[in-house]
């Protein structure tokens, strides 16, 4: 599984109260595909250098789901979602990483969280997919 990397600026937005992780709200986490390496000190998806819209990719990407949000002795794990499933389609696509964050948000507008880093540039070809695995068992990721 590739390491869950969080941007510099979630940390302040989760201080500012942008996010609300915990279970019953109603922000919605996505998953977006690019080939451009992410910098830690994005903080929007319109930073992020998106696939194209096309062949199976859809700008903005996948939604995660419903999330819940559990505090242990001071540790907070932000768990759920359904693991987002990319199917190439046409000509496919390449793709390396996947960033997670807030489409709820509008100020500021789809604030990042963090990104998974595959290591290396993957390509799909028509009908090959690509599961984002959200790890339930660890959580998505934590605060501590």
């Amino acid at each position: 599984m590739a390491a869950f990397n969080k941007f510099n600026q979630f940390v302040q937005d989760v201080c500012s109260g942008v996010h609300q992780l915990q279970t019953g709200t109603t922000h919605v986490l996505k998953v977006a595909l690019t080939n451009t390496a992410p910098f830690a000190t994005n903080s929007v998806i319109a930073d992020i250098t998106q696939l194209a819209n096309a062949n199976g990719y859809t700008t903005d990407g996948l939604t995660v789901g419903t999330i819940t949000g559990v505090q242990t002795s001071g540790t907070m794990k932000v768990t759920g979602g359904t693991d987002p499933v990319f199917t190439a389609s046409g000509a496919g696509f390449t793709a390396r990483y996947a960033v997670l964050f807030n489409s709820t948000p509008t100020s500021p507008l789809k604030p990042l969280i963090g990104w998974w880093d595959y290591g290396i540039g993957f390509t799909l070809l028509a009908g090959e997919t690509l599961t984002v695995d959200l790890d339930q068992a660890n959580g998505l990721f934590t605060l501590a």
